[in-house]
Protein backbone atom coordinates (compact mmCIF):
# COMPACT_ATOMS: atom_id res chain seq x y z
CA UNK A 1 0.00 0.00 0.00
CA UNK A 2 0.92 3.52 -0.67
CA UNK A 3 1.65 5.93 2.45
CA UNK A 4 -1.19 8.49 3.16
CA UNK A 5 0.94 11.16 2.72
CA UNK A 6 1.41 9.72 -1.37
CA UNK A 7 -2.03 8.83 -1.77
CA UNK A 8 -3.10 12.21 -2.89
CA UNK A 9 -0.12 13.85 -3.75
CA UNK A 10 1.35 13.65 -7.09
CA UNK A 11 4.47 12.20 -7.74
CA UNK A 12 7.92 14.01 -8.46
CA UNK A 13 7.60 14.30 -12.38
CA UNK A 14 12.02 15.07 -13.50
CA UNK A 15 12.96 15.82 -16.87
CA UNK A 16 14.71 12.99 -18.75
CA UNK A 17 18.67 13.04 -18.66
CA UNK A 18 21.71 11.49 -19.08
CA UNK A 19 24.31 10.64 -15.41
CA UNK A 20 27.28 13.28 -16.64
CA UNK A 21 30.61 12.56 -17.17
CA UNK A 22 31.74 14.56 -14.28
CA UNK A 23 30.56 16.83 -11.31
CA UNK A 24 31.78 18.75 -8.69
CA UNK A 25 29.50 17.36 -6.55
CA UNK A 26 27.85 13.87 -6.06
CA UNK A 27 25.12 13.46 -3.36
CA UNK A 28 24.17 9.45 -2.90
CA UNK A 29 20.45 9.95 -1.52
CA UNK A 30 17.41 12.42 -2.36
CA UNK A 31 16.46 12.41 0.98
CA UNK A 32 15.84 15.17 3.24
CA UNK A 33 19.72 15.71 4.35
CA UNK A 34 20.84 14.99 0.25
CA UNK A 35 18.49 17.70 -1.32
CA UNK A 36 19.25 20.30 1.99
CA UNK A 37 23.32 19.80 1.27
CA UNK A 38 22.67 20.05 -2.66
CA UNK A 39 20.95 22.97 -2.44
CA UNK A 40 23.73 25.05 -0.37
CA UNK A 41 26.43 23.14 -2.86
CA UNK A 42 24.38 24.04 -6.23
CA UNK A 43 23.80 28.03 -4.63
CA UNK A 44 27.50 27.81 -4.05
CA UNK A 45 28.35 27.52 -7.75
CA UNK A 46 29.06 24.29 -7.97
CA UNK A 47 27.77 21.27 -10.38
CA UNK A 48 26.14 19.00 -8.00
CA UNK A 49 23.80 15.79 -8.81
CA UNK A 50 22.19 14.17 -6.41
CA UNK A 51 21.42 10.16 -7.44
CA UNK A 52 18.51 8.19 -5.67
CA UNK A 53 18.24 4.43 -6.16
CA UNK A 54 14.17 4.45 -6.03
CA UNK A 55 11.57 6.98 -6.87
CA UNK A 56 11.52 10.37 -5.06
CA UNK A 57 9.60 9.33 -1.66
CA UNK A 58 10.75 5.80 -1.62
CA UNK A 59 12.97 6.12 1.53
CA UNK A 60 11.78 7.27 4.65
CA UNK A 61 11.79 10.96 3.81
CA UNK A 62 8.54 10.53 2.19
CA UNK A 63 7.11 7.65 4.78
CA UNK A 64 7.40 9.39 8.21
CA UNK A 65 4.99 10.18 11.02
CA UNK A 66 5.61 13.58 10.15
CA UNK A 67 5.92 14.74 13.72
CA UNK A 68 8.44 17.90 14.61
CA UNK A 69 10.21 17.57 18.20
CA UNK A 70 13.28 18.76 19.82
CA UNK A 71 14.77 16.01 18.92
CA UNK A 72 18.27 15.03 20.29
CA UNK A 73 17.93 12.04 21.92
CA UNK A 74 20.41 12.16 24.73
CA UNK A 75 19.93 14.05 28.13
CA UNK A 76 21.54 17.51 28.97
CA UNK A 77 23.00 15.31 31.75
CA UNK A 78 23.77 12.19 29.55
CA UNK A 79 25.72 14.46 27.44
CA UNK A 80 27.10 16.61 30.17
CA UNK A 81 28.41 13.17 31.41
CA UNK A 82 30.75 12.05 28.37
CA UNK A 83 31.49 15.65 26.88
CA UNK A 84 31.69 17.88 29.83
CA UNK A 85 28.76 20.87 30.55
CA UNK A 86 29.83 23.74 27.77
CA UNK A 87 30.12 20.66 24.64
CA UNK A 88 26.66 19.36 25.93
CA UNK A 89 24.88 22.62 26.19
CA UNK A 90 25.83 23.41 22.66
CA UNK A 91 25.04 19.83 21.34
CA UNK A 92 21.77 20.69 22.96
CA UNK A 93 21.27 23.90 21.11
CA UNK A 94 21.98 22.24 17.59
CA UNK A 95 18.39 20.24 18.41
CA UNK A 96 16.32 24.14 19.19
CA UNK A 97 18.32 25.39 15.81
CA UNK A 98 16.90 22.41 13.88
CA UNK A 99 13.62 23.36 15.18
CA UNK A 100 13.96 27.03 14.18
CA UNK A 101 15.21 26.01 10.96
CA UNK A 102 12.66 23.93 9.67
CA UNK A 103 9.92 26.57 11.09
CA UNK A 104 11.34 28.94 8.88
CA UNK A 105 11.77 26.92 5.76
CA UNK A 106 8.18 25.53 6.53
CA UNK A 107 6.83 29.23 6.08
CA UNK A 108 7.91 28.96 2.75
CA UNK A 109 6.87 25.86 1.44
CA UNK A 110 3.62 23.95 1.21
CA UNK A 111 3.58 20.98 3.73
CA UNK A 112 0.72 21.48 6.01
CA UNK A 113 2.77 22.73 8.70
CA UNK A 114 0.70 22.64 12.26
CA UNK A 115 2.21 23.75 15.48
CA UNK A 116 -0.53 22.09 17.58
CA UNK A 117 2.16 20.42 20.08
CA UNK A 118 2.34 17.17 21.50
CA UNK A 119 0.96 15.34 24.62
CA UNK A 120 3.62 12.71 25.72
CA UNK A 121 1.85 10.37 27.62
CA UNK A 122 3.05 8.83 30.69
CA UNK A 123 2.99 4.38 30.48
CA UNK A 124 2.70 4.24 34.24
CA UNK A 125 2.47 6.42 37.36
CA UNK A 126 6.14 6.29 37.97
CA UNK A 127 6.63 7.74 34.52
CA UNK A 128 4.82 10.54 35.28
CA UNK A 129 6.31 11.47 38.32
CA UNK A 130 9.68 11.47 36.51
CA UNK A 131 8.38 13.62 33.61
CA UNK A 132 6.71 16.17 36.29
CA UNK A 133 10.04 16.18 38.05
CA UNK A 134 12.42 17.12 34.56
CA UNK A 135 9.78 19.33 33.46
CA UNK A 136 10.16 21.13 36.61
CA UNK A 137 13.90 21.17 36.52
CA UNK A 138 14.82 22.15 33.07
CA UNK A 139 18.52 22.78 32.90
CA UNK A 140 18.84 26.71 31.63
CA UNK A 141 19.26 28.07 28.32
CA UNK A 142 17.53 24.57 27.41
CA UNK A 143 14.16 25.83 28.80
CA UNK A 144 11.34 23.91 26.27
CA UNK A 145 7.47 25.05 26.82
CA UNK A 146 6.15 22.84 28.69
CA UNK A 147 2.30 21.69 30.95
CA UNK A 148 2.16 18.58 33.24
CA UNK A 149 -1.23 17.20 33.15
CA UNK A 150 -2.18 15.01 36.00
CA UNK A 151 -4.11 12.12 34.65
CA UNK A 152 -7.72 13.51 35.97
CA UNK A 153 -7.40 16.13 33.36
CA UNK A 154 -5.59 14.22 30.61
CA UNK A 155 -8.97 13.98 28.98
CA UNK A 156 -8.39 17.69 27.57
CA UNK A 157 -5.91 15.87 25.53
CA UNK A 158 -6.44 12.70 24.52
CA UNK A 159 -10.07 10.76 24.87
CA UNK A 160 -8.48 7.21 26.34
CA UNK A 161 -7.81 5.65 30.12
CA UNK A 162 -4.71 4.25 29.17
CA UNK A 163 -2.22 6.82 30.48
CA UNK A 164 -1.46 8.08 33.89
CA UNK A 165 -0.83 11.87 33.08
CA UNK A 166 1.63 13.23 30.83
CA UNK A 167 3.14 16.51 29.58
CA UNK A 168 2.36 19.07 26.84
CA UNK A 169 4.90 20.26 24.97
CA UNK A 170 3.92 23.06 23.09
CA UNK A 171 6.30 24.09 20.39
CA UNK A 172 6.19 20.30 18.70
CA UNK A 173 4.76 20.11 15.27
CA UNK A 174 3.61 18.45 12.07
CA UNK A 175 3.80 18.48 8.81
CA UNK A 176 3.20 16.06 5.48
CA UNK A 177 6.56 14.78 4.95
CA UNK A 178 6.01 13.75 1.28
CA UNK A 179 5.13 17.26 0.71
CA UNK A 180 7.90 18.40 2.81
CA UNK A 181 10.61 16.45 0.68
CA UNK A 182 8.75 17.67 -2.79
CA UNK A 183 9.63 21.09 -1.62
CA UNK A 184 13.09 20.16 -0.79
CA UNK A 185 13.15 19.13 -4.17
CA UNK A 186 11.94 22.24 -5.89
CA UNK A 187 14.36 24.03 -3.75
CA UNK A 188 17.11 22.19 -4.40
CA UNK A 189 16.53 22.13 -8.27
CA UNK A 190 15.78 26.19 -8.52
CA UNK A 191 19.15 26.46 -6.59
CA UNK A 192 20.85 24.59 -9.62
CA UNK A 193 21.18 20.96 -8.77
CA UNK A 194 20.39 18.40 -10.80
CA UNK A 195 18.66 15.01 -9.50
CA UNK A 196 18.43 11.91 -10.89
CA UNK A 197 16.07 8.64 -9.47
CA UNK A 198 16.51 5.59 -10.47
CA UNK A 199 19.89 5.37 -10.76
CA UNK A 200 22.31 3.13 -7.64
CA UNK A 201 25.63 4.01 -6.63
CA UNK A 202 27.06 0.99 -6.60
CA UNK A 203 30.78 1.55 -5.95
CA UNK A 204 32.82 4.30 -5.11
CA UNK A 205 36.90 4.48 -6.42
CA UNK A 206 39.56 6.90 -5.38
CA UNK A 207 41.20 8.72 -7.92
CA UNK A 208 43.98 11.48 -8.05
CA UNK A 209 41.26 14.04 -8.92
CA UNK A 210 38.41 12.77 -6.67
CA UNK A 211 36.33 9.66 -6.77
CA UNK A 212 35.14 7.39 -9.71
CA UNK A 213 30.95 6.48 -8.85
CA UNK A 214 30.00 3.28 -10.36
CA UNK A 215 26.06 3.63 -10.57
CA UNK A 216 23.11 1.40 -12.47
CA UNK A 217 23.25 3.62 -15.07
CA UNK A 218 26.73 4.05 -15.97
CA UNK A 219 30.20 5.75 -13.85
CA UNK A 220 30.49 9.67 -13.08
CA UNK A 221 33.39 11.40 -11.61
CA UNK A 222 33.09 13.97 -9.01
CA UNK A 223 35.57 16.10 -6.82
CA UNK A 224 33.40 15.55 -3.69
CA UNK A 225 31.03 12.46 -2.81
CA UNK A 226 28.17 12.88 0.18
CA UNK A 227 26.89 10.12 1.46
CA UNK A 228 23.14 10.47 2.51
CA UNK A 229 21.60 7.67 2.87
CA UNK A 230 20.54 6.93 6.30
CA UNK A 231 18.24 4.61 7.05
CA UNK A 232 19.30 2.52 3.70
CA UNK A 233 22.73 2.91 4.05
CA UNK A 234 23.85 -0.36 2.04
CA UNK A 235 27.26 -2.23 0.70
CA UNK A 236 28.09 1.07 -1.14
CA UNK A 237 30.11 2.02 2.12
CA UNK A 238 30.91 -0.96 4.81
CA UNK A 239 32.20 2.01 7.17
CA UNK A 240 29.21 4.06 7.54
CA UNK A 241 27.12 0.62 7.28
CA UNK A 242 28.74 -0.32 10.28
CA UNK A 243 27.62 2.73 12.41
CA UNK A 244 24.17 2.64 11.56
CA UNK A 245 21.29 0.49 12.32
CA UNK A 246 18.21 0.58 10.35
CA UNK A 247 14.84 -0.25 11.71
CA UNK A 248 11.79 -0.27 10.38
CA UNK A 249 9.00 1.98 11.76
CA UNK A 250 5.43 0.65 10.97
CA UNK A 251 2.49 2.67 10.23
CA UNK A 252 -1.03 2.59 9.18
CA UNK A 253 -3.92 5.07 8.27
CA UNK A 254 -7.44 4.70 9.18
CA UNK A 255 -10.74 4.94 7.05
CA UNK A 256 -12.39 8.40 7.01
CA UNK A 257 -13.71 8.75 10.71
CA UNK A 258 -15.18 12.40 10.74
CA UNK A 259 -13.70 15.47 12.17
CA UNK A 260 -16.00 15.53 15.39
CA UNK A 261 -15.40 11.64 15.87
CA UNK A 262 -11.28 12.49 15.82
CA UNK A 263 -11.35 15.83 17.41
CA UNK A 264 -13.40 13.33 20.31
CA UNK A 265 -10.74 11.66 20.48
CA UNK A 266 -7.54 13.82 20.41
CA UNK A 267 -9.63 17.17 20.96
CA UNK A 268 -6.58 19.48 20.40
CA UNK A 269 -5.51 17.51 17.31
CA UNK A 270 -1.81 17.39 19.16
CA UNK A 271 0.74 14.54 17.62
CA UNK A 272 0.54 12.10 21.13
CA UNK A 273 3.28 9.90 21.72
CA UNK A 274 4.38 8.09 25.39
CA UNK A 275 6.87 6.84 27.56
CA UNK A 276 6.96 2.97 26.78
CA UNK A 277 10.43 1.74 25.64
CA UNK A 278 8.11 0.40 22.71
CA UNK A 279 6.79 3.41 21.47
CA UNK A 280 3.59 4.50 19.44
CA UNK A 281 2.84 8.23 17.64
CA UNK A 282 -0.03 9.21 16.19
CA UNK A 283 -2.36 12.52 15.24
CA UNK A 284 -5.02 13.50 13.64
CA UNK A 285 -4.18 13.67 9.35
CA UNK A 286 -3.62 17.27 8.39
CA UNK A 287 -7.38 17.44 7.09
CA UNK A 288 -8.94 16.07 10.97
CA UNK A 289 -10.35 13.24 9.02
CA UNK A 290 -8.32 10.27 10.09
CA UNK A 291 -5.82 9.35 12.82
CA UNK A 292 -2.15 8.27 11.58
CA UNK A 293 -1.14 5.76 13.99
CA UNK A 294 2.56 4.15 13.85
CA UNK A 295 5.23 2.59 15.72
CA UNK A 296 7.91 -0.70 16.10
CA UNK A 297 5.17 -3.67 15.02
CA UNK A 298 7.71 -6.53 14.61
CA UNK A 299 10.42 -8.35 16.58
CA UNK A 300 12.25 -8.10 13.11
CA UNK A 301 11.46 -6.88 9.73
CA UNK A 302 8.36 -7.66 7.55
CA UNK A 303 6.03 -6.62 5.06
CA UNK A 304 3.81 -3.58 6.63
CA UNK A 305 0.51 -5.65 5.71
CA UNK A 306 1.74 -8.42 8.32
CA UNK A 307 1.91 -5.72 10.82
CA UNK A 308 -1.45 -5.07 10.37
CA UNK A 309 -3.23 -6.60 13.34
CA UNK A 310 -0.52 -5.85 15.79
CA UNK A 311 -0.58 -2.13 15.12
CA UNK A 312 -4.61 -2.50 14.91
CA UNK A 313 -4.28 -3.96 18.42
CA UNK A 314 -1.62 -1.13 19.17
CA UNK A 315 -4.02 1.44 18.11
CA UNK A 316 -7.17 -0.56 20.36
CA UNK A 317 -5.31 -0.50 23.33
CA UNK A 318 -5.47 3.14 23.44
CA UNK A 319 -8.61 3.51 21.77
CA UNK A 320 -10.86 0.66 22.30
CA UNK A 321 -13.79 2.32 20.33
CA UNK A 322 -11.55 2.09 16.72
CA UNK A 323 -11.47 -1.85 17.11
CA UNK A 324 -13.51 -1.85 14.45
CA UNK A 325 -12.43 0.51 12.13
CA UNK A 326 -11.10 -0.01 8.70
CA UNK A 327 -7.08 0.71 7.91
CA UNK A 328 -7.21 2.05 4.39
CA UNK A 329 -2.78 2.65 4.27
CA UNK A 330 -0.03 0.98 5.96
CA UNK A 331 3.62 1.39 5.22
CA UNK A 332 7.28 1.09 6.66
CA UNK A 333 9.77 3.55 6.35
CA UNK A 334 13.73 2.73 7.38
CA UNK A 335 14.98 4.78 10.11
CA UNK A 336 18.38 5.04 11.66
CA UNK A 337 19.95 4.85 14.72
CA UNK A 338 23.56 5.20 15.83
CA UNK A 339 25.03 3.19 19.32
CA UNK A 340 25.72 6.88 21.08
CA UNK A 341 21.91 7.99 20.17
CA UNK A 342 23.53 11.14 17.96
CA UNK A 343 23.26 11.98 14.27
CA UNK A 344 27.13 12.38 13.01
CA UNK A 345 28.56 14.55 10.39
CA UNK A 346 31.75 14.84 8.83
CA UNK A 347 34.26 13.56 6.11
CA UNK A 348 36.36 10.59 6.09
CA UNK A 349 39.05 10.06 3.60
CA UNK A 350 37.81 12.37 1.76
CA UNK A 351 34.32 10.98 1.98
CA UNK A 352 31.50 13.60 3.51
CA UNK A 353 28.40 11.89 5.49
CA UNK A 354 25.68 12.96 7.39
CA UNK A 355 23.13 10.19 8.99
CA UNK A 356 22.00 8.47 11.96
CA UNK A 357 18.72 10.94 13.03
CA UNK A 358 17.62 8.39 15.29
CA UNK A 359 13.88 8.34 14.36
CA UNK A 360 13.92 12.39 14.37
CA UNK A 361 15.18 13.15 10.71
CA UNK A 362 12.26 15.53 9.89
CA UNK A 363 13.73 18.42 12.00
CA UNK A 364 17.76 17.27 11.65
CA UNK A 365 18.12 16.09 8.13
CA UNK A 366 17.43 19.16 6.84
CA UNK A 367 19.12 21.44 9.22
CA UNK A 368 22.27 18.76 9.09
CA UNK A 369 22.13 18.73 5.12
CA UNK A 370 22.31 22.17 5.08
CA UNK A 371 25.31 22.48 7.55
CA UNK A 372 26.98 19.64 5.27
CA UNK A 373 26.14 21.00 2.10
CA UNK A 374 27.69 23.87 3.47
CA UNK A 375 30.75 22.57 4.58
CA UNK A 376 31.35 20.83 1.37
CA UNK A 377 30.76 24.53 -0.58
CA UNK A 378 32.99 25.85 1.88
CA UNK A 379 30.82 28.82 2.87
CA UNK A 380 29.42 30.43 5.79
CA UNK A 381 27.95 29.21 9.44
CA UNK A 382 29.09 25.49 8.31
CA UNK A 383 30.20 24.16 11.88
CA UNK A 384 27.88 22.66 14.11
CA UNK A 385 28.61 21.05 18.07
CA UNK A 386 28.82 17.52 16.85
CA UNK A 387 31.87 18.15 14.48
CA UNK A 388 34.63 15.96 15.38
CA UNK A 389 32.41 13.37 17.58
CA UNK A 390 33.97 10.09 16.92
CA UNK A 391 31.57 7.95 15.18
CA UNK A 392 31.08 4.63 16.84
CA UNK A 393 30.68 0.70 15.75
CA UNK A 394 30.28 -2.19 17.61
CA UNK A 395 32.43 -5.67 17.48
CA UNK A 396 30.53 -8.13 15.18
CA UNK A 397 27.95 -5.65 13.49
CA UNK A 398 28.42 -5.27 9.56
CA UNK A 399 24.74 -3.63 9.23
CA UNK A 400 22.33 -6.28 9.77
CA UNK A 401 21.04 -5.97 12.87
CA UNK A 402 20.82 -9.32 14.26
CA UNK A 403 20.94 -8.35 18.07
CA UNK A 404 17.25 -6.20 17.33
CA UNK A 405 14.35 -8.87 17.86
CA UNK A 406 16.01 -9.61 21.10
CA UNK A 407 16.25 -6.09 22.57
CA UNK A 408 12.48 -5.45 20.65
CA UNK A 409 11.10 -8.43 23.29
CA UNK A 410 13.00 -7.62 25.92
CA UNK A 411 12.04 -3.97 25.66
CA UNK A 412 7.93 -5.18 25.16
CA UNK A 413 8.67 -7.21 28.66
CA UNK A 414 10.05 -4.74 30.55
CA UNK A 415 6.93 -2.05 29.16
CA UNK A 416 4.10 -4.99 30.31
CA UNK A 417 5.81 -5.25 33.72
CA UNK A 418 5.80 -1.05 33.84
CA UNK A 419 9.32 -1.19 34.33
Amino acid sequence: MLPWWQAGTAPAVLPEQRLPAHTDVLVVGAGYTGLSAARETAAAGLTTWVLEAGSIGTGCSGRNGGQVAHSLKPSFAKLRSVYGAQRAFAICREGFESLDYLRALCRELDCDWRENGCFFGAHTARHFERMAREARQQPAGLEQRISVVPKPEQHKEIESEFYHGGCVYHDDASVDPMKLLLGLLDRARRAGAAVLDGCAAQAIRRTRAGFEVLTSRGTVRARKILIATNGYSGALSAWHRRRVIPIGSYQIATEPLGKERVQSLIPRGRNIVDSRRVVVYFRPSADGERIIFGGRAALSERDPLACVPRLRAMLTQIFPALSKVELHHAWVGWVAYTFDTLPHLGCREGVYYCMGYCGQGVPLAPYFGMKIGRRMAGTREADTALDGLVFPARPYYFGRPWFLAPAVWGNRMLDRLGV
